[in-house]
């Protein structure tokens, strides 16, 4: 029998209810109905009209017979819909799925069949692709369109033609705007659906609850060192993780959302000038992007403002023309099974007073856990046990807590091989500092992460294997001060048999999309242990030195 603190105190509607980010909104709109939530070109949604929208969209997604473990897809840019689809669609108890919008076919196509999407929301942009996934796919969800009437005049790529069933406003117009949307039955609840990049075979579906989703936005406050009233530029994809869960995020603070289709100088300049951005998301590449731009697309602005970037540190030289121009860099890490950055580089005041080489050491180390995150540690992935602390002693980096993924979606053995020994494997080889601050120091499963996309090694090899002329290849990360990391192809040709850098990127060109292609294929003898396994480790030290 439990002690005094166990009897008549019993868990009821009044004192518990499940953890939800959907409830963000429903305060904000309720406390501030006029404050501008979205700002999407000439368009304006405040959190009155966001709110009542999304219910529209819940409501029309009901009657379509949607409800709890449906899947919604959706292939969407940073656009208002995104946002509504984020609170819209779990607002029915059915499950988000966000596609990545530079996939190919094949990869839609599957990840449409293995999610089993009932309805799918899909930008023009990408009609023509997706209309050759359906025809792959097996599945034949209702396809509703968006045609983006602030498609910017100047668009880098054509807005493409409708060709679902129903037009997205026409669809938002039909739901109820009073809809009364319900609460998930358990915090445990599925809210969305990402998948990874498929590094090893087919991508592999992550969930995510409604628990780790509402966590994660308080988590992002903290480590964004997020204020009220923020402003946000959309420079990170939306299915990126969810937005790293921004999308929930900014409610909590009332919030203004800026969206930003592509990622361009003058656009984000405009908008941090204009707008008055405090804070923005991306891979080092978007910093590249900012700090090199010509200097007629270069604005002056009077506040510092936040830019939390996830993938490879940035080098030095970005750093200090990020702060030059008025940004305040934080570095993350995390991945796609974490809901995105789940460890942060917490800045000691006294690292300033450091020499150059001294300060970029220290922000090149990935950092300590989340708010939101219980546990952090690097252990030895045979024993499980912790490495010392030393800063030199390699383990694999593991996680454990609240916003770790549910597990992979129909994949039993991918689940209990993550979750082997009550840890998440990330898979991440790294070290410990005495401090507790952990650095990556290479990636087990070759991943190359090039302007925040992920690279399989593996994959990029495979298309090279099949030239008819490669007798051996390895492909590793080429460090880049523009995009992080680029793929980088060893190549070994068979006897008698020849072939140009420039025929091998061709080639590749047809097999992969644009960003896993490699940037540079170097003709020369590939290192191998004398059992035949390459050397990677070696070919890494020989992409360094390209740098020099």
């Amino acid at each position: 029998m439990g002690g005094i603190f166990d009897r008549d105190l019993e868990r009821n509607a009044a004192n518990y209810q499940p953890l939800t980010p959907l409830t963000y909104l429903e305060r904000a709109a309720r406390v501030y109905p006029s404050r501008t939530a979205i700002i999407h070109g000439a368009q304006r949604f405040d959190y009155g009209t966001f709110y009542r929208r999304t219910r529209q969209l819940a409501s029309a997604l009901s009657r379509r017979g949607i409800g709890k473990g449906d899947t919604v897809t959706v292939m969407l840019s940073n656009t208002p819909p995104m946002l509504e689809a984020h609170f819209g669609v779990p607002m029915t108890k059915a499950v988000l799925h966000s596609i990545n919008t530079r996939l190919d076919a094949a990869v839609i196509a599957f990840q449409l069949d293995h999610a089993e999407t009932r309805i799918a929301i899909v930008d023009t942009e990408f009609s023509g692709v997706f209309r050759e996934a359906l025809a792959l796919a097996r599945v034949k969800p209702l396809v509703i369109d968006f045609v983006d009437t602030q498609y910017p005049a100047d668009a880098p790529y054509p807005q493409g033609e409708p060709f679902g069933a129903v037009d997205y406003e026409a669809f938002v117009a039909g739901g109820d705007p009073d809809y009364a949307w319900a609460m998930p039955d358990d915090e445990w609840d599925s809210i969305t659906l990402n998948y990874t990049s498929g590094t090893t075979g087919d991508p592999k579906g992550v969930v995510y609850h409604h628990r780790g989703a509402a966590l994660m936005g308080y988590g992002n406050v903290v480590a964004s060192g997020m204020g009220r009233y923020p402003v946000y530029l959309w420079t990170l994809p939306m299915f990126h993780c969810n937005g790293w869960c921004f999308p929930w995020t900014l409610a909590l603070q009332f919030g203004t959302h800026v969206c930003l289709r592509w990622v361009r100088a003058k656009q984000i300049y405009d908008a941090i000038a204009d707008l008055g951005v405090t804070h923005l998301c991306g891979a080092p590449i978007v910093m590249s992007v900012l700090i090199n731009a010509a200097d007629k697309d270069k604005r002056d602005f009077p506040q510092t403002v936040t830019f939390n970037t996830a993938a490879a540190p940035p080098p030095e030289s970005i750093l200090a023309g990020m702060a030059e121009a008025g940004f305040a860099v934080t570095h993350l890490y995390g991945l796609t099974e974490t809901y995105g950055p789940a460890v942060v580089n917490e800045w000691q005041d006294e690292w300033d007073a450091l020499e150059a080489s001294s300060r970029t050491a220290k922000k090149a180390r990935q950092g300590v856990r989340y708010t939101a995150l219980e546990d952090l540690t690097v252990l030895d992935p045979e024993t499980m046990q912790p490495v010392p602390g030393d800063g030199e002693t390699i383990g694999e980096v593991m996680f454990r807590g609240n916003i770790v993924m549910k597990g992979y979606l129909k994949n039993r053995t991918a689940s209990d091989a993550a979750f082997s020994g009550g840890w998440f494997h990330s898979g991440d080889l790294g070290v410990m500092y005495p401090d507790g601050y952990i650095q990556l120091k290479d990636r087990s499963k070759d991943i190359i992460i090039s302007g925040g996309e992920n690279i399989s090694s593996i994959e990029v090899e495979d298309a090279l294997y099949r030239f008819p002329a490669v007798a051996a290849c390895a492909v590793v990360a080429r460090p880049d001060d523009k995009w992080g990391e680029t793929p980088l192809a060893f190549v070994e040709l068979k006897p008698g048999q020849t072939a140009t850098e420039e025929e091998l990127i061709a080639h590749c060109r047809t097999l992969l999309a644009r960003f896993k292609v490699p940037r540079h294929v170097l003709f020369e003898d590939i290192p191998k242990t004398s059992t035949g396994k390459i050397q990677k480790f070696e070919l890494r030290k020989r992409a360094r030195l390209m740098l020099d």
